[in-house]
């Protein structure tokens, strides 16, 4: 049964500096640990070559979460989380150590100068939608009016494979 007092939040994490492969297990962790949220499903983890200017390849995930919060409060957690795992916002689309993006909120579509929901570029970027679809596929991004499992039918996801920790070699993922 569904909370009706509880919101639906799907986010985007990333990582490619650092141990990215603890670093998302551990904001996973302390996202799931934070009042007002809870976690009800995780992707797996997905190495994806970088967008942007010459850097390491992401390792991404996406996960589910309800809150009580409002967009703009749920946001603040995320830029906190960010922060608390030494993000610093310095190049756009530049290598970072963490990275979460709120992509949909409920069904809301939300233009605000710090806040885009859905997430602008969310249905162009395979590193978001093959995550999403693991966990998510039914969901129908409001903009668009398709699934998450139409979305991601539309893209290259030859750049996404799936991310094996104990052999860190990648397996490939053709969604």
């Amino acid at each position: 049964m569904v909370d009706p007092d509880l919101h639906r939040a799907a986010i985007a994490l990333g990582s490619n500096l650092g141990d990215s492969y603890t670093i998302l297990e551990s904001a996973l962790k302390t996202l799931a640990q934070t009042p007002g949220l809870v976690l009800q499903a995780q992707s797996p983890i997905y190495r994806t070559v970088a967008v942007g200017p010459p850097q390491p390849d992401y390792l991404n995930a996406c996960a589910l979460l309800a809150t009580p919060l409002e967009p703009d409060q749920f946001l603040q957690i995320l830029l906190k989380t960010e922060t608390q795992f030494g993000r610093i916002r310095r190049e756009r689309w530049g290598a970072r150590l963490l990275d979460l993006d709120l992509l949909l909120f409920d069904d809301l579509i939300l233009h605000q100068p710090h806040l885009e929901i859905p997430h602008p570029r969310m249905r162009d970027r395979a590193f978001v939608l093959v995550p999403l679809n693991d966990i998510i596929p039914d969901w129908v991004e409001p903009i668009s009016g398709k699934s998450i499992a139409a979305l991601v039918q539309q893209v290259d996801c030859s750049g996404v494979t799936k991310f094996c920790k104990p052999c860190s070699s990648p397996s490939n993922h053709h969604a």
